[in-house]
């Protein structure tokens, strides 16, 4: 597996850039395209977006060299070099998101309309990104048998075979299930117009696959024995059945001051 695209003046072009910038772009002609169905100024959108990209490049690395300095203490300038991966997802959302509140703030915009807009473009890009570390041979799981990545097609039979032995690929799992939650954002977008759902379910459901596939993984980022992720994705889904609750409470509150009047 050759992580190499091409070169140009002796510079590599590396699969997993272009993949994530692909992503990139790709999300943000789905968001100017999303933009109508909650009347979402897409000038505006289109500041976060290019606000919130580099910082949340800049927080996903930051996240994960936090985690793994250790492997970078005796060579800082490493920490620098995202050509080889190790970017943190979780770091990068956390960034971007901040990002984007302050600028809505700011600017006194609502940004749960923003967000929903968002949502589906996030999740999409995060499926592609996902096979930038296939070509890193990276974010897999443990070792399988034969008798179990032959039922895989036979590029991610050669991409799983890391110096002779096969490795349970976790990454296409994972860019699966983002798929599939794209998939249903973009109907929640269409057929519902309350505000958030569409954000919140795009953190809850992500996060539910997240931290199953964590568990599968042999990369994960640690706090003593605790994988981060899990432990992040854990919090993700508390904060959906938080945002479900309350807005069933809302909605019987309403339903019931209304059943009330004269």
């Amino acid at each position: 597996m050759n992580p190499t695209a091409f070169s140009i003046g002796g510079l590599d072009v590396r699969w997993y850039g272009i993949l994530i910038a692909t992503g990139m772009v790709i999300g943000m002609l789905m968001a100017s395209y999303n933009c109508k169905w909650r009347e979402v100024d897409y000038d505006n959108l289109l500041n976060i977006v290019l606000l919130s990209i580099p910082i949340g490049i800049i927080g996903a690395r930051l996240y994960y060299v936090a985690f793994e300095f250790e492997n970078y203490k005796n060579n800082i300038m490493e920490a620098f070099n995202i050509r080889h991966g190790g970017l943190a997802i979780h770091g990068g959302l956390i960034f971007a998101i901040t990002t984007a509140l302050i600028y809505t703030k700011v600017k006194k915009l609502n940004f749960i309309k923003f967000a929903d807009v968002a949502a589906p473009s996030i999740i999409f890009a995060q499926a592609l990104g996902r096979w930038g570390n296939f070509f890193n041979q990276e974010a897999h799981g443990d070792a399988v048998s034969y008798e179990f990545i032959k039922h895989f097609p036979m590029f991610i039979q050669k991409g799983m075979n890391i110096n002779g032995v096969y490795y349970n690929p976790t990454f296409l799992y994972e860019s699966i299930w983002n798929i599939t939650v794209f998939v249903i954002l973009m109907i929640i977008l269409r057929k519902s117009k309350r505000n958030g759902i569409v954000f919140f379910t795009y953190i809850g459901l992500y996060s539910m696959g997240r931290f199953v596939i964590e568990g599968m993984r042999t990369d994960s980022l640690m706090l003593g024995n605790i994988r981060i992720a899990q432990l992040v994705s854990l919090s993700g889904v508390v904060i959906w059945i938080i945002f479900i609750f309350l807005n069933y409470y809302k909605s019987k509150l309403k339903g019931g001051s209304t059943k009330k009047r004269p």
